[in-house]
Parts: structure tokens; C-alpha cells; sequence
């Protein structure tokens, strides 16, 4: 199974170069997502594009599988992605920015997938939990009863990605899937929490 991790995005919120190559605990964001995927025997592949040169280089001085698309977008670069990644069943997609993600969340995820027989996947933390944290959601729904916000964390069906998908939502009481890193401030939240969070 593969994961396209979407790091293509210029991160102009954030003002430090690239947001994949961000550190947080001392390793680029994108390296504890490519861990998490890779732990879980999920073959990672980072979507880069023309606004990502440093990535795409980091991408190939440590021998990382990438696919560079054209920058429109992440949903755009998420498309172009998997039409170019040929996959055709079901597929992890992922944003470079949840340094938090584990092995252990992928499996979750997966497993519940598998266990919905539908063709795509969404995962949602409780707003609570974000703001707990201190973090500020910018999107909300109601999912399983929950005010919850997205995760940025999610599996598709390839052959199907022109479509609107049928997707089980999955709600993940997930500490650190609070941490989608936009803004200095959620990047100083992130590394203050790192030590306790991510064991």
C-alpha cells in the first residue's frame, strides 16, 4: 500500500522555507510522517513540486521515492499525485505538516478501513481535544456525535479519485493529531509537547 505525503505547499503561514522541512524535535516534519508509514510497511512516496526544490532535493539525497507535480493545490497535487503514482485500489494520502502521526495511528486508520468495505477514509480529532492543546481549528463537522475537526490524514480508492468517494469517518482520540503545524505558534506548541506526547 502506498502513502502520498503532500509536501508541495510553500508554507507561507509558517515563514521558514519549506513547512516539510521544518524541525520539530530536531528532524524535518516530513521525516517522522515518511517513519510512521514506513513502520507500518506502508511505502511512503512525497509529492513535491515547483515550490519545493529543497524537498525534492532532500527527497533525493536520502534515497526517498517522489512524485512533483504542478503546485496548484493540495487537493490538485493530491489528484495529479495519484493519477502519476498509477495506483489504482486504495491508497494513503497525508499531509508533511503532523510530525505526531505513529505506526500505530496507520494501523488504526487502516484497520478500519478495511473493516468498512467503503471506498475511502477520513479521519477526525474532537475539537475539545484541539483546544485543549491550545490549538484553533479551522474547519469543524460533526462526526459520530462529535464536533470534531479533520486530520489531514486519509485513504482513497486510486481508480476512483475523479469521483466523490463514499468514505467512512473515523474519530481518533489522538493527542498529537491536534498538531497540524500552520503558524510559529502551532510549531512552538508542537515542540513543547513533543516530549510527552510522541512516545
Amino acid at each position: 500500500m502506498l502513502a502520498l505525503i503532500l509536501a508541495g505547499g510553500e508554507g507561507s503561514r509558517l515563514r521558514l522555507g519549506e513547512k516539510a522541512l521544518v524541525p520539530v524535535a530536531g528532524r524535518p516534519m516530513l521525516s517522522w510522517v515518511i517513519d510512521a508509514f514506513s513502520e507500518a510497511e506502508v511505502e511512503p512516496v512525497v509529492v513535491t513540486s515547483h515550490k519545493t526544490p529543497y524537498t525534492r532535493n532532500f527527497c533525493r539525497a536520502n534515497d526517498l521515492e517522489f512524485i512533483d507535480t504542478d503546485g496548484a493545490g493540495y487537493v490538485e497535487d493530491m489528484c495529479e499525485a495519484v493519477a502519476l503514482s498509477g495506483e489504482e485500489g486504495p491508497l494513503f494520502t497525508a499531509a508533511a505538516d503532523i510530525p505526531y502521526l505513529t505506526a500505530e495511528i496507520v494501523n488504526t486508520v487502516r484497520n478500519a478501513y478495511f473493516a468498512s468495505g467503503k471506498p475511502a477514509c477520513s479521519t477526525w480529532i474532537p475539537i475539545s481535544l484541539c483546544e485543549e492543546y491550545g490549538m484553533l481549528p479551522r474547519y469543524r463537522e460533526t462526526v459520530c456525535g462529535v464536533s470534531a475537526t479533520p486530520c489531514a490524514l486519509n485513504i482513497l480508492t486510486g481508480s476512483l479519485v475523479d469521483d466523490v468517494q463514499e468514505e467512512e469517518a473515523v474519530l481518533l482520540h489522538e493527542p498529537g493529531l491536534a498538531f497540524n503545524v500552520n503558524t510559529r505558534e502551532e510549531l512552538a506548541a508542537a515542540e513543547k509537547m513533543f516530549a510527552s506526547l510522541r512516545k
